[in-house]
């Protein structure tokens, strides 16, 4: 009896490095493999142009996802942050088409103003501490309300009049319509990559964030900021949703 529990005991030891390489590398791997089966099937599927259709794709929803893993780190889930994207979208076109407002002014007041979003989750799940589904589902409903009320419940296009009908003359910027196109677009979504990575992974308060997501009462008693960092990771969230929309 004593040698089948021994047995069982240390194949369970062996298979640990097993599950822990899968577990770490597992979604890796099935997109690996998932290449590799089109590849085969459809001999098209590694040419150029289609990598680069690929990328350009997923750019956007790329980068709202890397904001969402930022307030995934600390245990929480933003859920506006679709909502806030839209405001984005809304706001940086609204600027430039109502407005006529330069490049640069549209896309910071966009920035800024969507950021008001991160601000009342903040509110509500730090200060308040009410849970961030809870709060995050709530400002996904307002935010996209107030977005759809502001442009009228449609798209803004150029030569568009304002809801009380005031004609308007903006256009938008040439300049602005080629950051969402290839390569401009995939070499943004490189760079939040790439950013947050290194942030989160070789930088003392992204390891803050991570501490903070395991235990945060062991996180405060160690001396970490707990509300700041948990604010820092919805701030950071909000923008990258904002960024995304703005693309």
């Amino acid at each position: 009896m004593n040698e089948v529990v021994s047995k069982q005991t240390n194949r369970g030891k062996g298979l640990r490095p097993v599950l822990g390489f899968l577990n770490d590398w597992g979604i890796v791997l099935a997109i690996l493999a998932l290449v590799l089966f089109f590849a085969t099937t459809a001999p098209t599927f590694l040419q150029g142009t289609n990598l680069i259709n690929i990328l350009r794709s997923i750019s956007i929803v790329t980068i709202i996802a890397i904001g969402l893993t930022v307030s995934l780190t600390v245990n929480g889930f933003d859920l506006s942050v679709g909502s806030t994207a839209t405001l984005a979208s809304s706001f940086v076109v609204s600027f430039f088409v109502w407005y006529s407002l330069p490049l640069g002014v549209s896309i910071g007041l966009a920035l800024l103003l969507s950021l008001s979003v991160a601000l009342v989750n903040i509110l509500l799940i730090v200060w308040f501490k009410i849970p961030d589904l809870f709060a995050t589902l709530a400002t996904m409903f307002i935010v996209e309300g107030v977005a759809m009320t502001y442009t009228g419940g449609g798209s803004i296009s150029a030569g568009m009049p304002r809801l009380d009908g005031t004609p308007t003359f903006g256009t938008i910027p040439e300049a602005f319509a080629k950051i969402s196109q290839a390569p401009w677009i995939i070499v943004i979504m490189l760079v939040v990559v790439a950013v947050t990575h290194v942030f989160l992974s070789h930088t003392r308060h992204g390891r803050f964030l991570y501490i903070i997501g395991g235990n945060p009462e062991a996180a405060r008693l160690t001396g970490i900021r707990v509300n700041r960092y948990r604010a820092l990771a919805y701030l950071i969230a909000g923008l990258l949703a904002a960024v995304g929309g703005i693309l």
